[in-house]
């Protein structure tokens, strides 16, 4: 067994449910891209990093269930025990199959993997190819849609009228759920139907035209999936070089969803409204008024309470997001562990 430092076993036990909670429904899906190609350190993970996590995993009693599994028991609402998560990988990089997939494959847990299929059929020397994803299927992956061309979706192209984008976004999605299913099985990304957004980015208009397709749809902003489940761009924690150490992916795999009843705007879409300001209805008393922190890459943002019992509240940056995407990040540390939520900002370029 992987020996861990003193340190660590100290964020083991503070990290164990608080007794007597009640919690709902809920499951944490990793997001990883590379592994062990530190040519890419902002979306790689290391493979000793990947080991120690699996280890950690392991040592602590997490189930790891397949991401259909969970989505399907979220629908249903059907309970999920305590400390369940999902270990999910996008693009279908070659380095997953080379480094990570043996690791998984030793255990006997299942992945999910979201494939770009136009790189796939391209025979791009950086990715999978089909016989690879299909040995997969025989050892615990399951598949989900990630588009042909894995482009950036919610953006038109130069004088792309509003009919033409959804026609063209629609078809990238449909070709791609095609090309799964013709090349590994009529049964493939069936029930539930996945999907993910590439570089995590989505506004209200895509999310309507993914789940209009019939597929349940995830992002790459952090948070926890719970129960009712919100199929528009569920939450995965994102795992890389920086963010792989033990310590944090332990705060991350115990991590609670923020109990929000409603926030305005939903849509990440920045419309002239920069910086944004975000309003969000708590379920009353869930979590202390004096735990809740957010931030925008930096120090904590001021946190402007909208109601005397201190269960809505809004924030608004004191700086533009940039061009790009931005997040206002949300944590509450209640009895050892995070209650957490992230709002995507989607800024069109120029």
């Amino acid at each position: 067994m992987r020996m861990f430092t003193p340190a660590v076993f100290l964020l083991l036990a503070c990290c164990m449910p608080p007794a007597g909670a009640v919690l709902p429904d809920h499951a944490v899906a990793f997001i990883y891209h590379r592994f062990g190609d530190d040519r890419y350190p902002s979306t790689d993970t290391t493979v000793q990093q990947f080991t120690a996590q699996l280890d950690w995993l392991a040592a602590n009693h997490y189930q790891v269930w397949a991401l259909p599994q969970i989505v399907q028991y979220l629908q249903a609402g059907k309970p999920i025990p305590d400390h369940v998560v999902a270990i999910t990988v996008d693009d279908a990089f070659q380095s997953f199959y080379e480094h990570g997939y043996p690791l998984l494959k030793a255990r006997g847990w299942p992945f999910t993997v979201f494939v770009s299929t136009g790189s796939v059929d391209g025979h791009a020397s950086d990715f999978m190819s089909w016989d690879e994803l299909r040995e997969m299927a025989q050892h615990g992956a399951s598949y989900g849609d990630h588009t042909v061309d894995h482009g950036h979706l919610p953006f038109r192209l130069r004088a792309e009228t509003d009919l033409a984008w959804a026609d063209r976004i629609r078809a990238d999605i449909e070709n791609a759920q095609s090309r799964l299913q013709t090349e590994l099985g009529k049964g493939t990304n069936a029930d539930p139907k996945l999907f993910a957004y590439p570089y995590g980015e989505f506004t209200e208009e895509l999310a309507k035209l993914v789940n209009g397709l019939g597929f349940v749809a995830f992002g790459q902003q952090a948070g926890v999936m719970s129960a009712p489940l919100d199929g528009r761009a569920l939450p995965r924690f994102p795992i890389d070089e920086h963010y792989g150490d033990v310590q944090g992916f332990a705060l991350r795999a115990a991590a609670l969803p923020l109990p929000i009843k409603s926030l305005t705007p939903w849509d990440p879409e920045l419309r002239g409204n920069n910086p944004p300001r975000l309003e969000v209805d708590l379920q009353p008393a869930a979590v202390p008024a004096e735990a809740l922190h957010c931030f925008l890459n930096g120090p904590p943002m001021r946190i402007e309470w909208l109601d005397a019992d201190k269960a809505r509240f809004a924030l608004r940056s004191d700086t533009a997001i940039a061009e790009g995407r931005g997040r206002y990040n949300c944590t509450a540390l209640v009895n050892g562990r995070y209650y957490w939520y992230s709002h995507m900002w989607l800024q069109p370029p120029r």
